[in-house]
């Protein structure tokens, strides 16, 4: 793979400009890399990132792209769409393929994705191979739209509070700033996965007993390592708390546009990483809340404050209690999400560069406190790894010096993480 002029990536990368700036038009993944951008882009302003439709949209996208590029080159298997088309214009039939997944999901925004679909088709290619590229593209795109239909990725959510007991998830709505009564992500638990058999089809071992020696230690470290204001934490945990609040659907895409911009691996080698990073974060998203769900185990916020009533001798309680951000996600605890998303996309990045690769990430801007809260830029905006697993195991244990998670709901959930995406690249995309 051939590397671009370091002092022009860095430039990009370290002031926060696009990385379309330090690219030429034609560039093979340039285009690929501009629709992943718009993707996430037009996903946060429609929800935040509070609901799955921006990483299903953008792995419906990136399968769609994979399965036109693969009846053309044929490398690796397909998701949804076998019809070998070898007339068929590759960029063409690509670019028709992302826009017709992308203005089905987001009907609104047709006259943008419209032009930028127009901007990037090839102009010198004959017009037969247009045509065939541009049937192909359709066809692959609308199996894919067929074949995620009725999924459930936006069920409505079912949940019924239990009373108040020692572990037990509880309602803070004060400080999740959420509704009385409202949870979070409970009708996620019955999404159908891209290559997850069922929902529960991995489940996580059970957090400690809120009375042994395992839980004492986790309570203790999160009591004083995520308190607001916390002296026993480092200025660099504080960072990494902060700076890992980024959704990691959106950290983990620009992860790869800026790894692929650098790398510059062929059109269908970062296409297929794009599918498979997608495919990973939504089967964790599953996964987690699946296991959440199930074990409906407390947040520290509420196990600090309530201590005196939990049954353990060893828990101090604290009823002023705070955590670094001053905010705790309305849902139960363990395992992580932010974990679980982290160790899956973890394994995708490895399946294409292999884990001994050294690399920096970008989370220049993040929430202050909750979603929708003010926006903070982070100094600095980046954080060297000298893996992709190095990294995922930071991303989850930033959890804990942010107060919202104990210990072992990061580390669980960064195993499990890892389960569901190797389930992801030993099961789908395999080359032939």
């Amino acid at each position: 793979m051939k590397t671009l002029a370091i002092a022009a990536l860095l430039g990009c990368l370290t002031s926060g400009a696009s990385w379309a700036s330090a690219v030429s038009h034609d560039d093979t993944t340039a285009w690929l890399l501009e629709w992943n951008e718009t993707v996430l882009r037009l996903a946060e302003a429609e929800d935040g990132f509070l609901t799955l439709k921006a990483v299903r949209t953008a792995a419906m996208m990136h399968l769609a792209v994979h399965d036109a590029l693969n009846n053309i080159d044929g490398r690796y298997a397909t998701y949804a769409y076998a019809h070998p088309e070898p007339r068929a214009n590759p960029q063409t039939a690509a670019v028709e393929a992302a826009y017709t997944v992308v203005v089905d999901q987001y009907p609104g925004q047709e006259s943008e994705l419209a032009d930028l679909r127009d901007r990037w088709l090839p102009a010198s290619v004959g017009p037969r191979e247009i045509v065939a590229g541009r049937r192909l593209g359709k066809a692959a795109a609308e199996a894919i739209i067929a074949k995620r239909a009725g999924d459930g990725w936006n069920g409505e959510a079912e949940y019924n509070w239990h009373p108040m007991a020692p572990g037990v998830y509880a309602e803070f709505d004060e400080h999740s700033g959420t509704p009385k009564g409202f949870v979070f992500g409970s009708g996620w638990v019955k999404v159908h996965g891209f290559a997850l058999t069922r929902p529960d089809e991995f489940r996580a071992p059970p957090p400690p007993e809120i009375n042994s020696s395992a839980y004492t230690r986790a309570y203790n470290e999160v009591r004083e390592v995520g308190r607001f204001q916390s002296m026993s934490r480092t200025p660099d945990q504080t960072h990494l708390a902060l700076w890992w609040k980024d959704f990691e659907e959106n950290a983990q895409n620009r992860l790869a546009r800026d790894l692929i911009l650098k790398e510059q691996p062929d059109l269908v080698t970062a296409n297929r990483l794009f599918a498979l990073i997608n495919m990973s974060i939504f089967d964790a998203y599953i996964s987690s809340f699946n296991n959440k769900f199930f074990y409906n185990h407390w947040r520290p916020y509420t196990a600090i404050r309530w201590a005196a009533h939990d049954g353990n001798p060893d828990t101090e309680a604290d009823e002023s209690w705070n955590n670094t951000h001053r905010h705790t996600y309305a849902f139960p605890s363990y395992p992580s999400a932010h974990g679980m998303a982290c160790g899956a996309a973890a394994i995708a990045f490895i399946d294409v560069f292999g884990d001994n690769y050294a690399f920096t990430m970008r989370n220049p801007v993040v929430d202050i406190a909750g979603p929708m809260s003010e926006k903070i830029e982070m100094h600095p905006p980046t954080r060297t790894f000298s893996s992709f697993s190095d990294a995922a195991l930071e991303c989850a244990m930033s959890r804990v010096y942010l107060g919202i998670h104990f210990r072992y709901d990061s580390e669980e959930g960064v195993k499990l993480g890892e389960v569901v995406g190797h389930n992801v690249v030993n099961k789908l995309l395999r080359k032939n």
